[in-house]
């Protein structure tokens, strides 16, 4: 089945430009090195699935004429991932029937709950809530004829979820790939990783680490995403290896699902 994945956001958690930076990527003319909170939308079917809500979402939505929803994945609850869940309210009120699906793991799940509690267990009588039902990840996610299965990944000392939905793979937010994760990981066409910049992080991968998690894997293309200003996207696409790259705000790629 032939599906469509759009890049809504690939900056890292601040954003690029970054506030009160005076760094040349933060000054940099060029539209690529614009980037906003890490997020994609994959779309085939007449169907979107978004994975994450940032709090870029409304501009990311306006931006790419998003014009409805039919599920939410989530990988984790920082607030890069998460705190865009309110702007889901338009789209909430146009999903029928019942409510927009949101799936999350167990302790994310109960997170959001707890967190967003006027959504969830709303005493608030007089409308304007977004319309969101809370799912519990226990598995593979069937959706519309596709199939999102859920990838761990190790994010400083935290599980987080990637997922690999049929010849893609989205992993965004880790310092550590466990080894029966990777081995979910093969035969893939497009595998987005995490690439933060060159310096060590404790709960990033680099640029460095994900080039060689490539080189294992060896999926035809490769991009990295949640990136942060201290990787210009010219001169680090230069220097990276052959159908390797940063991955970009509004990138489209056509895949099988």
């Amino acid at each position: 089945m032939n599906a469509t994945l759009t890049v809504l956001g690939s900056g890292t958690s601040v954003g690029v430009p970054t506030i009160g930076c005076d760094c040349a990527v933060c000054n940099s003319t060029d539209p690529h090195d614009r980037r906003t909170r890490p997020s994609i939308l994959i779309e085939y079917s007449g169907r979107a699935i978004l994975i994450d809500t940032t709090p870029d979402f409304r501009e990311q939505a306006i931006r790419e004429r998003i014009r409805h929803l039919d599920a939410v994945l989530y990988t984790h609850t920082h607030a890069d991932h998460l705190l865009g869940i309110d702007d889901l309210r338009p789209l909430s009120y146009q999903h029928r029937p019942g409510k927009l699906p949101l799936y999350a793991r167990p302790d994310a799940a109960a997170f959001i709950r707890n967190m967003f509690g006027y959504i969830f267990a709303p005493a608030y009588k007089f409308g304007g809530l977004p319309q969101l039902e809370l799912i519990e990840i226990s598995g593979p996610v069937e959706l519309f004829g596709a199939k999102f299965e859920p990838v761990t990944v190790i994010h400083g000392e935290t599980e987080i979820l990637g997922f690999r939905f049929g010849s893609a793979a989205y992993l965004t937010d880790h310092s550590q790939i466990p080894e029966s994760s990777m081995a979910r990981l093969k035969d893939l066409d497009i595998l987005f990783l995490d690439a933060l910049r060159h310096q060590p992080h404790p709960t990033h991968s680099t640029v460095e680490n994900s080039t060689r998690i490539v080189e294992v894997l060896q999926p035809r293309r490769a991009f990295f995403t949640h990136i942060c200003h201290d990787l210009p996207h010219q001169a680090t696409n230069a220097a990276l290896p052959n159908d390797v790259g940063l991955s970009y705000d509004g990138m489209k790629l056509d895949f099988e699902i």
